[in-house]
């Protein structure tokens, strides 16, 4: 088991290595569809894996928005980015209050017009180190899955039409892996259904998580089959990840030029406060694949699953 351990953690540390080095070489001319008038918007961006995203998108050339529920802690980590000379601009946006979203889609219609990349990073998870509680699942739940959706729905209509497609990446975790080593499914009825593409709707992701909350209201969800690690974080990643297939799918029939491409990403277990600063990962490193994705040149790839620049099982 330790010699296992050993060997998975070397392949990682070659892996981010490897990532760090490619993180080095500069696009080409032909490569970058974008400009400085392309925007971007980061939610959750105020600190850890956000901000570093928006820091990173921003030293590309693009116009990133940095979102936060906090109004002064997000000012001040804009302010930070904009005097070392990064094109970053701030607005408070809470993807729990509709009021935010609605306020923040008009703000973005008002001064920008139109956006190009969507990273949906803002979300919760009450459980560190060991702990598995369950107390504040439907928190979790509500902001990582519903507020995530709620904001991409919002944020669609002012995604703008172009030949290289606008980009949804979501920030998502192996732990939400339907056959994942680490926070395994035992439901295998939930896993049937999820991994369904073909058949898999938003409407069966929003039961799955019902179900999930209802057995928590009714305390038999330890005999459920949920996932056995940071239980309502993982299911909540689930969620994200099935809905980002379904979300793939249905953008996929738009015409050319109107294209958005869906993807989502695990950073990582990454030194941020979410983990206690118990990571093992930066959230340089953390942010990369993120970052990666949204700027993919002339790659219409949807629907997948990424960690460390490639592309894992569901």
């Amino acid at each position: 088991m330790v010699g296992s351990k050993e060997k998975s953690k070397e392949k990682r540390d070659k892996r981010l290595q490897e990532i760090s080095l490619l993180r080095t070489i500069p696009y080409s001319d032909h490569q970058r569809w974008w400009t400085s008038e392309t925007v971007a918007v980061v939610t959750g961006a105020n600190r850890g894996i956000g901000f570093e995203m928006v820091r990173q998108l921003a030293g590309h050339g693009l116009t990133v928005i940095l979102t936060s529920r906090d109004e002064n802690v997000g000012v001040e980590a804009a302010k930070i980015l904009q005097e070392g000379g990064f094109n970053v601009d701030f607005h408070r946006l809470d993807i729990l209050d509709s009021s935010s979203i609605q306020e923040f889609c008009k703000w973005i219609k008002e001064k920008y017009g139109l956006i190009d990349v969507l990273i949906n990073n803002a979300g919760v998870n009450y459980n560190v180190g060991s702990d598995n509680s369950v107390e504040f699942s439907h928190m979790v739940i509500s902001t990582n899955y519903y507020g995530t959706k709620n904001i991409i729905k919002a944020m669609i209509p002012l995604m703008r039409h172009a030949s290289q497609g606008a980009r949804i990446v979501n920030v998502t975790s192996r732990l939400g892996r339907l056959k994942g080593r680490h926070s395994k499914l035992e439901n295998e009825a939930v896993r049937a259904k999820l991994m369904d593409v073909d058949s898999l709707t938003e409407e069966i992701v929003d039961k799955t998580v019902s179900e999930f909350l209802k057995q928590v209201e009714e305390e038999t969800w330890e005999s459920g089959g949920w996932p056995h690690s940071f239980t309502d974080y993982s299911v909540s990643k689930m969620a994200v990840n099935a809905y980002t297939r379904v979300l793939a799918r249905e953008l996929s029939e738009r015409p050319e030029g109107e294209k958005i491409y869906a993807n989502c990403f695990c950073p990582g277990w990454v030194k941020t406060a979410m983990t206690g600063y118990a990571g093992n990962i930066s959230a340089e490193d953390g942010a990369d694949t993120g970052v990666w994705l949204a700027l993919l040149p002339d790659q219409a790839i949807t629907g997948k699953f990424f960690a460390e620049r490639r592309e894992i099982n569901f």
